[in-house]
Order: C-alpha cells, then structure tokens, then sequence
C-alpha cells in the first residue's frame, strides 16, 4: 500500500481521537480559578495522552516521508495500534476521575505499554519492508534508549503495587517527555549505539 494514503487514514484517526479525548474533559462547575484547578488531574491526563499521540503522529510523519509504500505486515499492526490508541480516550478520563485506583492506574499504564510496543514492532516491520532503503539505513531505528520510557512505565506500575497509587500515572508522564525527546536525538543522528 501506498504510504500517502495510509499516512491520510492514520492521520484522521489521530485528529478523531484526540478531539474525542479533549471533549471528554468536563467544564469547570463554576467560573472560578479554583474550581479550574479542581480539574489538574483531567489536564494532565489530557496532557500525556495528547503527548503520546502527538509523538506517534511525529515520528509516523518522518518514517513514512522515508518510504513509498508499506507492506500486509506492518498494515496489519498499525490496525492494531489504530485499535488501542481508540482507546485512550476512554482510560484517560477513568484515570483522571480516579488517580488513586489501581485497577484505573493499571489500564492507563497497560494502554501505553501496547502503544509503545506496537509503534516498535511497526516501525521494525517498516525497517524490514524497506532492506534497501538508503534513508532508513541512516537512522538507529534499534535504539536500547528507546527502551527507557517502557522501563519507567514499569517503575510506576512497581510503584503503584507497593507505596504510591498514582505512580503509573506520573511515570507516563515522565516517560512520554523522554518517549520525545529520545526520538528527537535518534532522528537527528545525535546518539546512536
């Protein structure tokens, strides 16, 4: 398949899940800084989801300006990624009304953890797809950094089990921060291993 078109669908799922997620946010219940702030949880949720589809829009945008086409494979797992990330929405807001529950915390974690493992096995079968594809051969696609916010995510999950309920939800936060700035420094020929 062409990525031209592929790139448009997955583009247009992105916009839809994210205005889905943006209106799942609640109006303050009065026109008052504090009832605003009542809201930071619902915000900073919006904030990491925003961040994690933003970041997969990002770094989908430059790998398919790389190539020409995508094969069944790798068609296949961004239909399954396109599935989870319809998710998000749904987990972000549970997650947001109840920062210390952990069966909330659990499926927000869980929801990143599939995200970041299925854009990895999507990217590595676009890799496979394209052996001979110079511009490919120029990036470190098989970074160990890029590991480092799936491991902080399973921090928070250790830390949400044993002393601190919100700590899933705070390392997302963290994670997706370096989730970005990781695949900034990869794409740029910066770092590489």
């Amino acid at each position: 398949m062409e990525t031209n078109r592929f790139e448009t669908f997955f583009d247009a799922i992105i916009a839809i899940v994210i205005t889905i997620l943006v209106l799942k946010i609640p109006q303050p219940a009065t026109p008052t800084l504090s009832a605003f702030l009542e809201l930071k949880t619902m915000y900073v949720a919006y904030f990491i989801s925003f961040l994690i589809l933003y970041n997969l829009w990002y770094a989908n945008h430059n790998l398919f300006h790389l190539i020409d086409t995508i094969d069944n494979t790798t068609l296949w797992i961004y239909g399954m990624m396109t599935f989870v990330i319809s998710l998000i929405p749904y987990f972000t807001i549970w997650v947001a009304r109840n920062i210390y529950s952990v069966p909330a915390e659990t499926m927000f974690g869980v929801i990143f953890i599939v995200t970041h493992i299925l854009n990895t096995l999507a990217t590595k079968a676009v890799y496979r797809s394209n052996p001979y594809n110079k511009n490919l051969q120029e990036i470190n696609h098989d970074s160990y950094y890029m590991n480092i916010p799936l491991i902080l995510i399973i921090i928070g999950f250790i830390l949400t089990y044993t002393v601190y309920v919100p700590g899933i939800y705070f390392a997302c936060l963290i994670s997706v921060v370096l989730w970005i700035l990781i695949g900034r420094i990869i794409r740029s020929g910066e770092y590489g291993d």
